[in-house]
């Protein structure tokens, strides 16, 4: 069990309410999609020898890039958050980061999302900073994410006619027009993110002024709450960072690629899949990542297994073979390691109710 006490006082006592609504709106998207596939394959007969043929011949060597890829993401990962947590505390070990990243992804296999808190937690209690201004980095880390997505999503989509899908002419044009509509919103987004430099200390303010009308006890929680936040927040937007920390998403995203695309190749039967076509199923099956069950994934196989069969044309016994090779892949490598790292650093299985614990002190 971590022996860790929180700074600065994070506040949120309704944390152990929002996760469970957050369980709940992702079991809610997991179940739309399962329902959705339901119906499209209803009456259909899962072929098992064609599901076992498409298991046949992977190729290893492909297979180990690609987990060597991912493990390199999660260092662009912990630089990127190095670069955010620069303005609060410098010279931080880079390795300590890393370690703190792979035991998060490991929270979040083993967990569900609300394993995404034990990153920022273990950070500011690692760094001696505080929970909240951790947890403005981690929003502004799903932000830069977000746009990456988008990037990824709409720049494969604009090239769909030339990519050999399996696409009528109207499904065509409305990808082609979500494409363009995915880069505009993508464009906003990251407008709206560098004007958040001039107004991030303002909209706190603002904020504890709207709340006026609470009594002084908690209006006293909520100020320094919102101070530790607009100061991890106020503090990464004022330094002239944003750059560096475009720069490391993009090199995140440009690996999570290059990793997906090793999957391909591994799989007989996606290894003829284009560069192009891999960032099509990429920005597709990242907005069904989003949805996460502990232990079991959900989200990424369903949107998988889709996103194979309605936009790709393989079969749904191939699509599901390689939907579970691909998550295996992509999320049961860090496990291990994560797991030796949580040992050695003293974290426990209980740690989100720990993090609930001290946040609510």
């Amino acid at each position: 069990m971590l022996e860790f006490t929180p700074h600065n006082g994070a506040g949120g006592r309704n944390i152990a309410g929002s996760s469970k609504k957050r369980l709940l709106i992702a079991a809610a998207i997991l179940a739309a999609l399962i329902a959705f596939g339901a119906i499209r394959f209803r009456g259909s007969h899962f072929a098992w020898e064609v599901f076992w043929q498409a298991m046949d011949g992977v190729i290893w060597v492909w297979l180990a890039v690609a987990v060597g890829f991912l493990y390199v993401s999660y260092w662009g990962r912990a630089m990127r958050w190095r670069a955010m947590l620069a303005p609060l505390r410098a010279g931080v070990s880079t390795f300590s980061l890393v370690e703190a990243t792979i035991i998060g992804f490991t929270a979040v296999v083993l967990l569900g999302r609300p394993g995404e808190l034990v990153r920022p937690y273990l950070i500011a209690n690692k760094e001696k900073v505080s929970f909240s201004s951790q947890m403005a980095a981690w929003l502004l880390e799903r932000i830069f994410d977000l746009l990456m997505v988008l990037a990824v999503f709409g720049f494969a989509l604009t090239v769909v006619p030339a990519s050999r899908l399996h696409l009528g002419a109207g499904l065509r044009f409305v990808f082609r027009a979500g494409g363009y509509l995915s880069a505009g919103i993508g464009l906003l987004c990251l407008v709206l993110l560098f004007g958040l430099r001039r107004f991030s200390g303002t909209t706190a303010g603002r904020l504890e002024e709207a709340l006026g009308f609470l009594p002084s006890s908690i209006q006293t929680k909520i100020h320094s709450v919102t101070k530790s936040f607009a100061e991890g927040m106020g503090a990464t937007l004022s330094t002239g960072l944003l750059g560096a920390i475009f720069g490391y998403s993009v090199l995140v995203w440009t690996v999570i690629l290059a990793a997906m695309y090793s999957m391909f190749r591994a799989l007989p039967a996606t290894s003829s899949l284009s560069f192009i076509q891999t960032a099509v199923f990429l920005g597709l099956v990242s907005f069904g990542a989003a949805v996460q069950i502990p232990g079991i994934g959900g989200g990424f196989q369903v949107a998988s297994v889709l996103v194979l069969t309605e936009i790709f044309g393989y079969r749904l016994e191939t699509a599901t073979a390689v939907a579970i090779l691909l998550w295996v892949v992509a999320y049961l490598p860090v496990v291990p390691a994560g797991l030796l790292l949580a040992a050695k650093e003293g974290v426990g299985w209980r740690i989100t109710r720990q993090i609930e614990e001290d946040v609510v002190a």
